[in-house]
């Protein structure tokens, strides 16, 4: 029971942390947007956004406590590539995710999704760096870094992370910013 609790709780945290801190940066961009430029057109797709983003987080709760939702690497990579868009991040990020090994994807969605959350909401980058290979992902961001704490969020991650045969890594970077790597061994043999 405890541990159906935890994952429970884990998975709630990933999930509305990103959801909610994307959902108030598009609002953000509405006000702004009807506050100085009057450009009802933009503001009205933006509004809509935040609509979509609310409907979609409310259907992620539903699902995440009923046991039934799926992460998956390409989709958190286009979320990932939103919030930061709406943050005013540059984003570097592949294209595609055919090189992870596909048993990944899951749990490098997580971590994708909250290596950005953290970056959007603790960070002030101006740029984002997101690096696959096989068995492992990267986050880097050069922004003011989080001074080496680690929150539920990072917590949580490598415990996913653990669960899953792998590391997690997250620290400042020694030219500013912070880094958050997640490595798998490969499992060939």
């Amino acid at each position: 029971m405890d541990q159906e609790r935890e994952r429970l709780a884990r998975d709630l945290h990933d999930i509305l942390g990103h959801s909610l801190t994307t959902i108030r940066l598009k609002a953000g961009l509405v006000r702004r947007l009807l506050e100085v430029s009057g450009d009802l057109g933009t503001a009205a797709r933006e509004a809509g956004d935040v609509e979509r983003l609310s409907s979609q987080a409310l259907a992620d709760v539903r699902a995440t406590v009923s046991g039934y939702r799926q992460v998956t690497l390409s989709g958190e990579l286009v979320t990932a590539k939103e919030a930061l868009r709406v943050a005013g991040i540059r984003a570097r990020m592949p294209r595609a995710v055919d090189d992870v090994h596909p048993e990944l994807h899951e749990v490098f969605g997580h971590v994708l999704r909250e290596a950005v959350t953290n970056v959007v909401r603790h960070s002030s980058a101006r740029e984002v760096t997101v690096g696959l290979g096989g068995n492992w992902l990267e986050v880097s961001d050069d922004g003011t870094g989080a001074g080496g704490r680690w929150g539920n969020g990072l917590r949580g991650l490598a415990e996913r992370v653990r669960a899953a045969g792998g590391t997690l890594e997250a620290s400042p970077r020694e030219r500013g910013g912070f880094v958050v790597r997640a490595t798998v061994p490969s499992r060939q043999g």
